[in-house]
């Protein structure tokens, strides 16, 4: 069982499992495969996430960096980059949302 759900009581929200912060049932939610689907995580495990978070993982690693180095939740969260994105979107409610800056993928990452 996710370990998102398993804390998750009859009244309370699933828990981001970036950010920490609560996931409204009427926010942009998605799962995130801890090793992308492309490079053998089909069928693996996922998480569930804030959109505006897992549209900032993607933002900041490639699929083979998300593979080889960032394929758990405490290596993501121990990415500098992901980590002041933590701290920054933190101080916002759990219904934040704002479009992700930047390309999706940076040119010349593999």
């Amino acid at each position: 069982m996710d370990s998102d759900l398993a804390s998750k009581g009859k009244d309370s929200m699933p828990i981001c499992a970036l950010c920490g912060r609560p996931i409204p049932p009427d926010v942009a939610q998605s799962r995130h495969h801890l090793v992308p689907k492309l490079r053998g995580g089909k069928g693996g495990q996922t998480v569930l996430l804030h959109q505006i978070c897992h549209n900032q993982i993607h933002l900041e690693l490639s699929e083979a960096e998300l593979a080889h180095s960032f394929n758990t939740v405490a290596s993501l969260r121990s990415h500098p980059a992901l980590a002041r994105f933590i701290t920054w979107v933190g101080k916002r409610p759990p219904d934040f949302y704002a479009v992700t800056k930047g390309a999706r993928r940076r040119r010349g990452r593999h």
